[in-house]
Protein backbone atom coordinates (compact mmCIF):
# COMPACT_ATOMS: atom_id res chain seq x y z
CA UNK A 1 0.00 0.00 0.00
CA UNK A 2 1.23 2.75 -0.67
CA UNK A 3 0.65 6.69 -0.40
CA UNK A 4 -2.74 7.98 -1.33
CA UNK A 5 -4.25 3.75 0.19
CA UNK A 6 -7.29 3.24 2.24
CA UNK A 7 -6.80 0.49 5.15
CA UNK A 8 -10.11 -0.39 6.25
CA UNK A 9 -11.10 -1.58 9.39
CA UNK A 10 -14.21 -2.41 11.47
CA UNK A 11 -15.59 1.31 12.39
CA UNK A 12 -13.49 3.19 9.90
CA UNK A 13 -10.49 3.79 7.44
CA UNK A 14 -7.06 4.76 7.42
CA UNK A 15 -4.98 6.26 4.48
CA UNK A 16 -1.56 6.58 3.91
CA UNK A 17 -0.73 9.75 3.10
CA UNK A 18 2.79 11.91 2.10
CA UNK A 19 3.89 15.66 4.62
CA UNK A 20 2.72 17.48 1.58
CA UNK A 21 -0.86 15.98 1.36
CA UNK A 22 -0.94 16.18 4.97
CA UNK A 23 -0.31 20.18 5.15
CA UNK A 24 -3.66 20.31 3.11
CA UNK A 25 -5.90 19.31 5.98
CA UNK A 26 -6.76 20.93 9.35
CA UNK A 27 -6.23 17.62 10.98
CA UNK A 28 -2.27 17.71 10.74
CA UNK A 29 -2.72 20.92 12.95
CA UNK A 30 -5.18 19.72 15.16
CA UNK A 31 -3.50 16.57 16.04
CA UNK A 32 -0.29 17.71 17.65
CA UNK A 33 -1.46 21.14 18.92
CA UNK A 34 -0.82 20.34 22.68
CA UNK A 35 2.15 19.01 22.33
CA UNK A 36 6.15 21.30 22.44
CA UNK A 37 6.51 19.12 18.94
CA UNK A 38 3.48 19.94 17.47
CA UNK A 39 2.87 19.77 13.74
CA UNK A 40 5.80 21.88 12.40
CA UNK A 41 8.26 19.63 14.06
CA UNK A 42 7.36 16.77 12.07
CA UNK A 43 7.82 18.46 8.63
CA UNK A 44 11.09 19.90 9.78
CA UNK A 45 12.27 16.59 10.69
CA UNK A 46 11.41 14.70 7.77
CA UNK A 47 12.64 17.76 5.09
CA UNK A 48 16.37 17.72 7.11
CA UNK A 49 17.20 14.58 8.86
CA UNK A 50 17.73 11.42 6.48
CA UNK A 51 17.85 7.77 7.12
CA UNK A 52 14.20 7.19 7.41
CA UNK A 53 11.34 6.91 5.58
CA UNK A 54 8.42 8.68 6.62
CA UNK A 55 4.86 8.29 6.03
CA UNK A 56 1.51 8.85 7.89
CA UNK A 57 -1.73 7.72 8.48
CA UNK A 58 -4.99 9.88 8.51
CA UNK A 59 -7.56 8.16 10.57
CA UNK A 60 -11.08 8.47 10.27
CA UNK A 61 -14.77 6.66 11.57
CA UNK A 62 -17.49 5.47 9.41
CA UNK A 63 -18.83 9.13 8.98
CA UNK A 64 -15.90 10.01 7.62
CA UNK A 65 -15.13 12.32 10.20
CA UNK A 66 -11.22 12.73 11.00
CA UNK A 67 -10.45 11.86 14.24
CA UNK A 68 -6.34 11.13 14.08
CA UNK A 69 -3.24 12.01 12.33
CA UNK A 70 -0.51 8.86 13.49
CA UNK A 71 3.10 9.63 11.55
CA UNK A 72 5.06 6.49 11.25
CA UNK A 73 8.38 6.01 8.92
CA UNK A 74 10.79 2.80 8.62
CA UNK A 75 14.21 1.99 8.77
CA UNK A 76 17.02 -0.89 9.42
CA UNK A 77 16.93 -0.89 12.88
CA UNK A 78 20.08 -2.61 14.69
CA UNK A 79 19.05 -5.09 17.64
CA UNK A 80 21.58 -4.68 19.81
CA UNK A 81 22.91 -0.87 19.83
CA UNK A 82 21.75 -1.01 23.24
CA UNK A 83 23.32 -3.94 24.43
CA UNK A 84 27.56 -2.65 24.19
CA UNK A 85 28.62 -5.83 25.84
CA UNK A 86 27.42 -8.09 22.76
CA UNK A 87 28.45 -5.43 19.71
CA UNK A 88 32.02 -6.31 19.51
CA UNK A 89 30.73 -10.02 18.84
CA UNK A 90 28.43 -8.31 16.48
CA UNK A 91 30.37 -6.53 14.53
CA UNK A 92 32.64 -9.49 14.08
CA UNK A 93 29.82 -11.38 12.62
CA UNK A 94 28.83 -8.40 10.41
CA UNK A 95 31.50 -8.21 8.46
CA UNK A 96 30.11 -11.68 6.86
CA UNK A 97 26.99 -11.22 7.12
CA UNK A 98 26.40 -7.58 6.99
CA UNK A 99 22.30 -7.83 8.48
CA UNK A 100 22.76 -9.79 11.33
CA UNK A 101 20.28 -8.82 13.71
CA UNK A 102 19.12 -5.75 11.63
CA UNK A 103 15.62 -5.65 10.73
CA UNK A 104 13.39 -3.55 8.95
CA UNK A 105 11.29 -1.66 11.47
CA UNK A 106 8.14 0.25 11.06
CA UNK A 107 8.25 2.94 13.83
CA UNK A 108 5.73 5.07 15.09
CA UNK A 109 6.48 8.12 16.86
CA UNK A 110 8.78 10.53 16.19
CA UNK A 111 12.89 10.33 14.50
CA UNK A 112 13.84 13.22 16.90
CA UNK A 113 12.29 13.00 20.06
CA UNK A 114 9.65 10.94 21.90
CA UNK A 115 6.27 9.72 20.50
CA UNK A 116 2.95 10.56 20.63
CA UNK A 117 -0.08 9.84 19.69
CA UNK A 118 -2.26 12.53 17.13
CA UNK A 119 -5.48 12.49 18.22
CA UNK A 120 -7.69 15.52 16.88
CA UNK A 121 -9.94 16.03 19.99
CA UNK A 122 -10.17 15.03 23.57
CA UNK A 123 -12.16 12.08 23.93
CA UNK A 124 -11.04 10.14 20.99
CA UNK A 125 -8.25 8.19 23.16
CA UNK A 126 -10.53 5.02 22.87
CA UNK A 127 -11.71 4.89 19.33
CA UNK A 128 -8.02 6.08 18.13
CA UNK A 129 -6.48 3.32 20.06
CA UNK A 130 -8.38 0.85 18.48
CA UNK A 131 -8.75 2.11 14.79
CA UNK A 132 -4.31 2.35 15.06
CA UNK A 133 -4.18 -1.11 16.32
CA UNK A 134 -6.46 -2.31 13.45
CA UNK A 135 -4.92 -0.58 10.95
CA UNK A 136 -0.95 -1.74 11.79
CA UNK A 137 -1.97 -4.70 12.21
CA UNK A 138 -3.33 -4.74 8.57
CA UNK A 139 -0.43 -2.11 6.57
CA UNK A 140 2.45 -3.17 8.42
CA UNK A 141 1.60 -7.13 6.85
CA UNK A 142 5.26 -7.92 4.33
CA UNK A 143 6.57 -4.38 5.12
CA UNK A 144 7.91 -5.04 8.28
CA UNK A 145 9.54 -7.67 10.39
CA UNK A 146 8.84 -5.30 13.97
CA UNK A 147 6.55 -2.70 14.35
CA UNK A 148 7.98 -0.26 17.26
CA UNK A 149 6.10 2.35 19.02
CA UNK A 150 9.18 4.36 19.71
CA UNK A 151 9.66 6.27 23.48
CA UNK A 152 6.32 7.05 24.67
CA UNK A 153 6.05 8.67 27.90
CA UNK A 154 4.61 6.82 30.66
CA UNK A 155 0.72 8.71 30.94
CA UNK A 156 0.31 6.78 27.38
CA UNK A 157 0.41 3.86 29.51
CA UNK A 158 -3.61 3.21 30.06
CA UNK A 159 -4.15 4.05 26.67
CA UNK A 160 -2.08 1.78 25.13
CA UNK A 161 -2.75 -1.01 27.39
CA UNK A 162 -4.84 -2.45 24.30
CA UNK A 163 -1.66 -2.94 22.63
CA UNK A 164 0.04 -4.41 25.58
CA UNK A 165 -2.47 -7.18 25.92
CA UNK A 166 -3.01 -8.18 22.31
CA UNK A 167 1.02 -8.94 20.79
CA UNK A 168 2.70 -5.80 21.77
CA UNK A 169 5.44 -6.40 24.61
CA UNK A 170 5.83 -2.80 26.74
CA UNK A 171 9.84 -2.42 27.19
CA UNK A 172 11.31 0.26 29.48
CA UNK A 173 13.75 2.90 26.80
CA UNK A 174 16.05 5.06 27.95
CA UNK A 175 13.92 7.63 29.78
CA UNK A 176 14.56 11.21 30.07
CA UNK A 177 14.90 12.79 33.38
CA UNK A 178 13.00 16.13 35.20
CA UNK A 179 13.26 18.56 37.42
CA UNK A 180 10.76 20.29 39.39
CA UNK A 181 11.21 24.04 39.54
CA UNK A 182 10.40 24.83 42.60
CA UNK A 183 12.71 27.23 43.94
CA UNK A 184 13.26 31.12 44.37
CA UNK A 185 16.25 31.02 42.20
CA UNK A 186 19.96 29.13 41.46
CA UNK A 187 20.74 29.35 44.96
CA UNK A 188 17.81 27.99 46.61
CA UNK A 189 18.29 25.34 44.51
CA UNK A 190 21.95 24.76 45.44
CA UNK A 191 21.29 24.73 49.04
CA UNK A 192 19.00 21.81 48.74
CA UNK A 193 21.90 19.76 46.83
CA UNK A 194 23.70 16.79 49.15
CA UNK A 195 26.50 18.13 50.48
CA UNK A 196 28.66 16.10 48.65
CA UNK A 197 27.32 17.99 45.80
CA UNK A 198 27.76 21.01 46.98
CA UNK A 199 31.37 20.91 47.40
CA UNK A 200 31.80 19.14 44.14
CA UNK A 201 30.30 21.93 42.37
CA UNK A 202 31.60 24.51 43.84
CA UNK A 203 35.40 23.04 42.93
CA UNK A 204 33.94 22.97 39.72
CA UNK A 205 32.98 26.77 39.19
CA UNK A 206 35.88 27.73 41.14
CA UNK A 207 37.85 26.22 38.46
CA UNK A 208 35.74 28.11 35.96
CA UNK A 209 35.73 31.70 37.55
CA UNK A 210 39.86 31.46 37.17
CA UNK A 211 39.59 31.27 33.48
CA UNK A 212 38.56 33.74 30.95
CA UNK A 213 34.90 35.19 31.20
CA UNK A 214 31.84 32.37 29.38
CA UNK A 215 29.04 34.48 28.52
CA UNK A 216 25.87 33.00 27.37
CA UNK A 217 23.33 34.28 24.46
CA UNK A 218 19.70 33.36 24.64
CA UNK A 219 18.20 33.31 20.60
CA UNK A 220 15.94 31.89 18.65
CA UNK A 221 17.74 31.92 15.03
CA UNK A 222 21.27 30.70 14.81
CA UNK A 223 21.79 31.19 10.90
CA UNK A 224 24.50 32.85 10.98
CA UNK A 225 26.39 30.63 13.91
CA UNK A 226 25.11 27.35 12.39
CA UNK A 227 28.62 26.74 10.57
CA UNK A 228 30.56 27.47 13.95
CA UNK A 229 28.15 25.38 16.49
CA UNK A 230 27.41 22.56 14.10
CA UNK A 231 30.61 20.90 14.94
CA UNK A 232 30.17 20.58 18.72
CA UNK A 233 26.91 19.09 18.02
CA UNK A 234 28.87 16.49 16.45
CA UNK A 235 31.39 16.00 18.75
CA UNK A 236 29.19 15.08 21.55
CA UNK A 237 26.29 12.86 18.94
CA UNK A 238 30.62 10.68 18.54
CA UNK A 239 30.43 10.10 22.73
CA UNK A 240 27.07 8.83 22.53
CA UNK A 241 27.09 5.13 23.36
CA UNK A 242 23.80 5.21 21.72
CA UNK A 243 23.18 6.94 18.32
CA UNK A 244 19.88 7.43 16.15
CA UNK A 245 19.16 10.04 14.63
CA UNK A 246 21.85 12.45 13.40
CA UNK A 247 20.83 16.16 13.19
CA UNK A 248 21.61 18.40 10.30
CA UNK A 249 22.85 22.55 10.12
CA UNK A 250 19.39 22.56 8.12
CA UNK A 251 17.25 21.16 10.90
CA UNK A 252 18.89 24.13 13.47
CA UNK A 253 18.36 26.68 10.68
CA UNK A 254 14.66 25.32 10.18
CA UNK A 255 13.85 25.19 13.80
CA UNK A 256 14.48 28.76 14.18
CA UNK A 257 12.78 29.86 11.27
CA UNK A 258 9.56 27.83 11.72
CA UNK A 259 9.38 27.58 15.72
CA UNK A 260 10.28 30.94 16.91
CA UNK A 261 7.40 31.21 19.31
CA UNK A 262 9.36 28.02 21.38
CA UNK A 263 13.03 27.51 19.99
CA UNK A 264 15.48 28.81 22.44
CA UNK A 265 19.27 28.27 21.69
CA UNK A 266 21.56 28.76 24.69
CA UNK A 267 25.18 29.94 23.35
CA UNK A 268 27.84 30.07 25.64
CA UNK A 269 31.23 32.08 24.28
CA UNK A 270 34.19 32.38 25.69
CA UNK A 271 37.01 35.25 24.07
CA UNK A 272 34.07 35.27 20.66
CA UNK A 273 34.24 31.76 20.52
CA UNK A 274 31.22 29.47 20.91
CA UNK A 275 32.19 26.68 23.36
CA UNK A 276 28.77 24.84 24.22
CA UNK A 277 25.23 25.50 23.10
CA UNK A 278 21.78 23.83 24.10
CA UNK A 279 18.97 23.65 21.64
CA UNK A 280 15.90 24.00 23.73
CA UNK A 281 11.86 24.01 23.11
CA UNK A 282 9.43 26.19 25.71
CA UNK A 283 5.87 25.06 25.87
CA UNK A 284 3.26 25.20 28.58
CA UNK A 285 5.77 25.95 31.62
CA UNK A 286 8.38 23.31 30.64
CA UNK A 287 11.56 23.65 29.33
CA UNK A 288 12.87 20.59 27.34
CA UNK A 289 16.76 20.63 26.78
CA UNK A 290 16.72 18.24 23.88
CA UNK A 291 20.26 18.95 22.05
CA UNK A 292 24.09 19.90 23.62
CA UNK A 293 26.67 20.70 21.56
CA UNK A 294 30.61 20.94 23.66
CA UNK A 295 33.60 22.25 21.95
CA UNK A 296 35.96 19.39 23.82
CA UNK A 297 39.12 20.95 23.98
CA UNK A 298 37.98 23.17 26.68
CA UNK A 299 34.55 20.88 27.43
CA UNK A 300 36.25 18.74 30.50
CA UNK A 301 38.69 21.54 31.78
CA UNK A 302 35.55 24.14 32.25
CA UNK A 303 33.15 21.98 33.12
CA UNK A 304 30.79 23.33 30.27
CA UNK A 305 27.76 20.29 31.05
CA UNK A 306 27.77 22.00 34.87
CA UNK A 307 27.77 25.40 33.50
CA UNK A 308 25.34 24.55 30.69
CA UNK A 309 23.21 22.89 33.12
CA UNK A 310 22.90 25.78 35.73
CA UNK A 311 22.57 28.40 33.27
CA UNK A 312 19.63 27.41 31.67
CA UNK A 313 18.05 26.48 35.46
CA UNK A 314 18.46 29.84 36.03
CA UNK A 315 16.97 31.19 32.77
CA UNK A 316 13.69 29.08 33.15
CA UNK A 317 13.40 29.90 37.06
CA UNK A 318 13.60 33.92 36.27
CA UNK A 319 10.95 33.22 33.17
CA UNK A 320 8.70 31.48 36.02
CA UNK A 321 8.65 28.01 34.44
CA UNK A 322 7.84 24.76 36.12
CA UNK A 323 9.92 21.88 35.11
CA UNK A 324 13.15 21.43 33.33
CA UNK A 325 13.20 18.01 31.42
CA UNK A 326 16.07 17.04 29.35
CA UNK A 327 16.57 14.23 27.24
CA UNK A 328 18.24 10.63 27.81
CA UNK A 329 21.52 9.44 28.92
CA UNK A 330 24.29 11.31 30.53
CA UNK A 331 22.39 9.80 33.78
CA UNK A 332 25.63 10.06 36.19
CA UNK A 333 25.53 13.90 36.69
CA UNK A 334 21.69 14.17 36.28
CA UNK A 335 21.58 11.84 39.50
CA UNK A 336 23.76 13.84 41.66
CA UNK A 337 21.69 17.20 40.57
CA UNK A 338 18.59 16.18 41.81
CA UNK A 339 16.36 15.03 38.90
CA UNK A 340 14.28 12.22 38.57
CA UNK A 341 13.51 9.58 35.48
CA UNK A 342 10.67 10.58 33.18
CA UNK A 343 9.91 7.12 31.92
CA UNK A 344 9.31 6.27 28.06
CA UNK A 345 8.42 3.17 26.91
CA UNK A 346 8.67 0.67 23.62
CA UNK A 347 5.63 -1.17 22.28
CA UNK A 348 7.03 -4.35 20.15
CA UNK A 349 5.26 -6.30 18.15
CA UNK A 350 6.75 -8.74 15.45
CA UNK A 351 4.88 -9.53 12.36
CA UNK A 352 5.43 -12.77 12.24
CA UNK A 353 2.44 -14.39 14.71
CA UNK A 354 4.35 -17.54 15.35
CA UNK A 355 8.25 -15.35 15.84
CA UNK A 356 6.02 -12.99 17.98
CA UNK A 357 5.33 -15.79 20.54
CA UNK A 358 9.19 -16.29 21.49
CA UNK A 359 10.00 -12.51 20.41
CA UNK A 360 9.27 -11.24 24.79
CA UNK A 361 12.03 -12.81 26.63
CA UNK A 362 14.53 -11.92 24.05
CA UNK A 363 13.26 -8.37 23.88
CA UNK A 364 13.86 -8.13 27.71
CA UNK A 365 17.23 -9.43 27.58
CA UNK A 366 18.09 -6.65 24.34
CA UNK A 367 16.03 -3.51 26.60
CA UNK A 368 19.00 -0.79 26.99
CA UNK A 369 17.72 0.03 30.27
CA UNK A 370 19.00 -3.19 31.75
CA UNK A 371 22.87 -2.31 30.74
CA UNK A 372 22.43 1.00 32.53
CA UNK A 373 23.57 1.30 36.00
CA UNK A 374 23.71 4.28 37.26
CA UNK A 375 19.46 4.53 36.12
CA UNK A 376 18.39 1.79 38.76
CA UNK A 377 20.50 4.52 41.64
CA UNK A 378 17.69 7.11 40.76
CA UNK A 379 14.72 7.06 43.53
CA UNK A 380 11.83 6.45 41.31
CA UNK A 381 13.76 4.04 38.88
CA UNK A 382 10.69 1.35 39.20
CA UNK A 383 8.45 3.38 37.41
CA UNK A 384 10.58 2.41 34.30
CA UNK A 385 8.99 -1.26 34.46
CA UNK A 386 5.25 -0.23 36.57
Amino acid sequence: MGSGETIPFPGGSARVVSLAELRETDAWTAAFRDQAKDSRFYGIVEETITGFEHHYLILQDNNGRVRGVQPFFFLQQNLVEGVPALRSIVDFIRRTFPRFLTMRVLMIGCAAGEGHLGICESGDEDWFAIALYAALNIYARGKAALIVFKDFSARYRDMLQRFADNGYTRIPSMPMTQLALSFRDFDDYFGRLSKATRKDLRRKFKRVEKASPIQLEVVTDVSPWVDEMYPLYLQVQERSPLKFETLTKDYFRELGRCMPDKVRFFIWRQEGKIVAFSLCLVHRGVIYDDYLGLDYSVALDLHLYFVTFCDILGWAVAQGLSYYRSSPLNYEPKLHLDCELAPLDLYVRHTNPWLNRIFPPILKLLEPTRHDPVLQRFPNARELRR
